[in-house]
């Protein structure tokens, strides 16, 4: 890495070095012929637990890699601020996040370009998933190999995980193997994004093979603070390191790939937001956006604890100090074993209603249960899964809450805002149970522990979402793509009304979609490097 800069000039500045970013800064320096600065406001991935799978439970509330954002109080879940861990290293949220490799629903997408984002269909953004791809089970019409990140299976045998996708079966969700092939619907096992058994980031996939590029510039703990203008023209970053203010300018274009929370506070303290709230923070209107923090979208989960017969679960492996001592050395000797294990080990995609087109619902099943993700596991043996509602109606926002950099923004969800979102979730619950009691799983499954069999009304099911949901942290949607007067950027992600700027992260998602977003974002930044070589002709 090249910590001092002899120029203070590039072709391309990019802020923010996470899943789209660090793509970014790969696909933009490979034909040597662009320099690229690429800054992090975080340190490098140099911390041990980024690199095991199940390191994400040390990593959820670690700070020296994690912007821990909290919402505001939200109305919607009995006024508790719901914890929003997001990256703040390189590779952002995939140095931190639960590893699933999951695209979303080819209607997603062909959504996308009917509501007048050309270019954004399935069969356009196939492609690009296939290029990022090296998948394990090889290439095929839906999967590519050869690409820079590795998808792979579970390299972890746990009878608890196959359980629970026999007993889906058994109340009618059919087996499917691949949740991004045919069709998503179905229950199976996720693929991760790791290689080898250790989690593949895209600072370990895309930023490390190009770090030695002489074209290519990094600089870590550089937080941005601004976007400099000359007229409409984004011209330089302004961005604060080691207590000193720096300035770096773009010959061509700066892109903004912060993510859904600190690309959309970027653009507003640089002037491009809505114009009330730029005022109220002595900000300078550099372009009145309504749209920019609007639109903000997240998964909610609800998770179901239910208490194992047999001491096959990781709480048994954790509590047991030989059992845990083992883990590690069959780790640290075969990357197999319980640290492999990822945010979700198998899971299903249904539908809460036969009249709905594609499933509604994900449940992720995990061989652990805790009182909240990222804490100490339960002492008793205890299995988890969680309803998650894929395409939610409500709406929130991200909006500063100071001029200063530094002061985390105002986040609001509005989770479970609608009948809609509301309904998804006790439907989903109760299909959930029908699982969960199937033959199957008799085996192991003594007893709900939490809700527990006493919650059994709309009413009590609802109040119990209310009390104990939280994120699956996949905001999306603060910079939203699109033609209408509050989108903030083009299908080229450029910013409208504003030249030599382009968002590239999970903030344009038009709106978000059924699944996790890692996988998507890495996409929409491979289909954006090659737009951005293509404007650079």
């Amino acid at each position: 890495m090249n910590k001092n800069n002899e120029a203070s000039e590039f072709d391309y500045v990019i802020v923010g070095a996470g899943s789209a970013g660090c793509v970014l800064a790969n696909r933009l320096t490979a034909n040597g012929r662009h320099s690229v600065l690429l800054l992090e406001a975080g340190p490098k991935d140099t911390n041990l637990w980024i690199h095991v799978p199940l390191g994400y439970g040390r990593l959820f509330k670690e700070k020296s890699v994690n912007w821990m954002y909290q919402t505001e109080p939200e109305p919607g879940l009995n006024g508790r601020q719901v914890f929003q861990p997001r990256g703040k290293v390189l590779g952002g949220s995939s140095s931190i996040n639960g590893l699933l490799y999951v695209r979303g629903q080819h209607e997603d997408y062909d959504r996308w370009r009917q509501r007048g984002n050309a270019g954004w269909g399935y069969d356009d953004v196939l492609p690009y998933f296939k290029k990022a791809e090296n998948q394990q089970r090889g290439a095929d019409k839906y999967h590519g190999i050869g690409g820079p990140l590795p998808v792979s299976d579970w390299r972890h045998h746990d009878p608890l995980s196959e359980a629970f996708v026999v007993a889906a079966a058994e109340v009618g969700i059919p087996t499917n193997p691949d949740f991004n092939g045919a069709t998503q619907e179905g229950a199976g096992f996720f693929q991760t994004t790791t290689r080898r058994g250790r989690r593949a980031s895209t600072a370990f996939s895309y930023l490390r093979p190009a770090r030695k590029r002489p074209n290519l510039h990094i600089e870590t703990s550089a937080l941005a603070q601004r976007i400099l203008f000359e007229g409409r023209r984004a011209k330089a970053v302004e961005y604060k390191q080691d207590g000193h203010a720096r300035t770096a300018r773009a010959r061509k274009e700066i892109l903004v790939s912060s993510g859904a929370y600190n690309s959309p506070q970027l653009l507003q303290l640089s002037g491009i937001g809505p114009a009330d709230l730029l005022k109220q923070h002595g900000i300078e209107i550099l372009l009145d956006a309504p749209g920019v923090g609007n639109d903000l979208q997240d998964h909610m989960q609800v998770r179901l604890i239910t208490r194992c017969s047999q001491k096959c679960t990781l709480n048994d492996v954790v509590n047991n100090p030989i059992r845990k001592m083992m883990a590690g050395i069959q780790y640290a000797a075969s990357r197999k074993g319980p640290l492999t294990i990822a945010a979700g080990t198998s899971g299903a995609f249904f539908k809460t209603s036969p009249r709905l087109a594609s499933p509604d619902i994900q449940i992720h099943f995990l061989p652990f249960s805790t009182d909240k993700m990222g804490e100490k596991l339960h002492a008793l043996s205890g299995f988890t899964a969680s309803v998650c509602q894929l395409r939610p109606e409500s709406r929130g926002s991200l909006r500063i809450k100071s001029a200063d950099p530094a002061v985390p923004p105002e986040i609001r969800i509005n989770y479970l805002a609608t009948e809609t979102d509301r309904r998804a979730f006790i439907d989903g619950i109760r299909i959930l149970r029908r699982i969960l009691a199937a033959p199957a799983l008799k085996a192991y499954a003594v007893a709900e522990v939490d809700p527990g069999a006493k919650v059994q009304s709309d009413d009590e099911l609802l109040d119990f979402c209310r009390r104990t949901g939280s994120t699956v942290y996949h905001p999306t949607s603060t910079c939203r793509m699109g033609n209408d007067p509050l989108a903030v950027v083009d299908q080229r992600l450029r910013v409208r009304g504003i030249e030599g700027l382009r968002v590239v992260d999970a903030s344009v998602m038009p709106d978000l979609m059924s699944g996790n977003t890692n996988a998507p974002t890495i996409m929409i930044a491979e289909k954006a490097s090659d737009m951005i070589l293509e404007d650079a002709r």
